[in-house]
């Protein structure tokens, strides 16, 4: 709720005054200005009590939506068959929270990127058919949003599905043998520490950069007769024949803000109660981001990890892990550096 105030201006020869100011001499109104005096939240008048009852009966819908009738899980699971050399596996959807350094075992120093999995399910599955004929695909979405962001379309897929609206909802290529029944959840252990993952984002919005920004050109000379060309591009295109410049020129313009992939990024760690991947590196796009995560397609990297979980990892079959899972040659920050012989 907000509460709206209004503020007239008036108008006195070229100037623009108060209408206390224009009790003394004549003026002429020009306009009035809405503005927000005050702004609150919808719990903010509410007694503790009421609050608590707000917060539990938001939850309880959740629980409604993703446990009663309408949840495909309430029917036998699909069937999931094992790994197999080729089988390729659903990804996921994260949010990007930031960087950090760690070190390894002989004292290396590397700089990963921290990914949350919030809220992450399968939504639909095509077939090959509703896809592009080729291969069979999973729609997956991820971190949950106001169902007032969502058209009606989109959300008889989450009902259908079972789940609440999706900020981000995306499409990944899977095998026959990968596909998984709508309504799964997905967690961060679906990857784990020594595999190698491709991350695509939108990279963040430069505007409108020159040639020196936007390719990294060297620039023209400072001195000896140069005016006003420091940092321009030079000439753009050859002369009499063929007396055009060819397509694909680096040239001024828009920078940034499109979709970029980073591949080979390895898991360094893996955090199963907060659902966070440690990815080496940096990842395109802004903090808090949702971006996609998935299983590399660099051939020299795509077998790190033979026996990965498949399709997916769920927690009625393995169990509960370990709160951190850490590479081989990860160093853990409580592990003792010296010891005492």
């Amino acid at each position: 709720m907000a509460a709206w105030g209004c503020r007239f201006l008036l108008q006195r020869g070229h100037r623009l005054i108060s209408p206390r100011a224009a009790a003394e001499s004549p003026a002429y109104l020009v306009g009035c200005i809405r503005t927000v005096k005050t702004t609150t939240w919808f719990d903010e008048h509410l007694t503790e009590d009421n609050q608590e009852y707000m917060r539990k009966s938001m939850a309880e819908e959740y629980r409604r939506q993703t446990a009663d009738k309408l949840n495909p899980l309430k029917d036998e699971p699909w069937q999931r068959p094992e790994w197999t050399e080729g089988s390729r596996r659903v990804g996921l959807v994260a949010v990007k929270l930031g960087m950090a350094p760690i070190w390894t075992k002989t004292g290396e120093r590397h700089v990963v990127t921290m990914l949350q999995v919030q809220d992450c399910h399968v939504i639909k599955h095509l077939s090959k058919e509703e896809n592009d004929g080729h291969t069979a695909a999973l729609v997956v979405g991820g971190k949950n949003v106001s169902p007032f962001h969502r058209s009606e379309e989109e959300m008889e897929m989450f009902r259908n599905a079972g789940v609440p609206p999706k900020q981000k909802v995306t499409t990944f290529k899977v095998s026959d043998n990968a596909v998984i029944k709508p309504g799964t959840p997905l967690y961060a252990a679906h990857f784990r520490p020594g595999q190698y993952v491709d991350v695509t984002a939108k990279s963040i919005g430069k505007g409108f950069q020159g040639v020196m920004k936007r390719w990294g050109f060297k620039g023209q000379p400072a001195t000896h007769g140069q005016t006003k060309t420091h940092r321009r591009p030079g000439a753009s295109g050859p002369g009499g024949d063929p007396g055009k410049v060819f397509k694909g020129k680096k040239m001024p313009g828009m920078m940034g803000n499109i979709y970029i992939t980073a591949y080979g990024l390895k898991i360094w760690r893996v955090n199963t109660k907060y659902n966070v991947l440690y990815v080496n590196g940096s990842v395109p796009g802004h903090r808090n981001c949702v971006l996609k995560v998935r299983d590399t397609v660099l051939p020299t990297r795509s077998s790190t990890l033979r026996s990965p979980p498949f399709p997916t990892y769920f927690t009625e079959e393995e169990g509960d892990l370990d709160e951190d899972l850490y590479d081989d040659n990860l160093f853990i920050q409580t592990d003792p550096s010296l010891t005492l012989t």
